[in-house]
């Protein structure tokens, strides 16, 4: 029998205290799937299964993954379950994964096909992304994961971080993208005042989104063979280095009507998705 102190369930603890979970994640190199879905979408990506943690209701359904983990598979009562994570657990089952090696934005702009253990050799590499999407300072997990989920529907071939931006990883991220976060090849920006140049550098046309309605609308902008779309944080929106620097800065139009209530904007999700749309057309 399982219960909350117990030592073995440490990488399930407190899992709605984000700031405790953004350092023990990184500390112990693993990320928290959430759900039979998610969790199958994780192991069939090559992410390797630390632990399961399941409520007995979930023994069977997941019996084919949990075969071989031995150990490793924690069945508990719902009340210890809520206990450990902190709210109630409605899917029933959290697995700890291992996280693996994330690519570079060179590699990932080049179509370097990657492994859990890292980058696989370029004798097969996987065809170049053509559209891409670039998050600087999106702080809110949701919307990170929301927007991977628009992107992987919608038919974006990669992302791109800016440093400060969210963890794609992060729980809450990996719910909402409903595993979206384990289909898209991604990178981190080490350098976001440069970050740019090497877009440009690998040939990509830079497209600015800006509530501001003088831009160019997104339906009508003339796109390249390659394009790397810009979304900023939720509430200021993308830098004046990014907006400055971009080879255009693009709109969503608003009605008339609209504009005449205030609404001037959409929220970053619902940009995210609609620009998406635009991009991949």
């Amino acid at each position: 029998m399982f219960n909350a102190s117990d030592p073995r369930l440490a990488d399930y603890a407190n899992l709605r205290d984000v700031e405790l979970r953004k350092s023990l994640e990184a500390e112990h190199g693993l990320f928290i799937a959430e759900g039979e879905k998610v969790i199958r979408r994780a192991v069939a990506a090559g992410y390797p299964v630390r632990s399961v943690l399941l409520t007995r209701r979930w023994a069977d359904p997941l019996a084919d993954l949990l075969d071989g983990l031995g150990d490793r598979v924690y069945v508990v009562d719902d009340d210890v379950m809520e206990a450990i994570a902190g709210f109630p657990v409605h899917r029933g089952a959290l697995a700890a994964m291992e996280r693996r090696e994330l690519p570079s934005v060179d590699e990932i702009l080049r179509g370097v096909p990657h492994t859990p253990a890292g980058p696989q050799d370029e004798d097969s590499p996987v065809r170049p992304p053509r559209r891409v999407l670039v998050l600087e300072d999106l702080v809110d997990h949701g919307n990170v994961g929301a927007i991977f989920r628009c992107a992987a529907a919608l038919g974006v071939e990669a992302v791109v971080l800016s440093p400060r931006c969210a963890d794609p990883l992060y729980r809450r991220s990996v719910k909402v993208s409903m595993g979206a976060v384990f289909a898209i090849p991604y990178a981190r920006m080490t350098n976001w005042y440069e970050g740019l140049a090497e877009l440009r550098t690998a040939g990509f046309q830079t497209l600015a989104l800006t509530p501001d309605q003088s831009a160019t609308p997104m339906d009508e902008v003339g796109m390249g063979e390659r394009v790397a779309l810009l979304l900023g944080s939720e509430g200021d929106g993308l830098s004046s280095r990014w907006l400055h620097e971009a080879d255009e800065p693009v709109c969503i139009p608003m009605s008339a009507a609209a504009m005449g209530m205030g609404v001037d904007s959409l929220n970053v999700v619902a940009a995210a998705a609609i620009a998406c749309h635009s991009l991949v057309r």
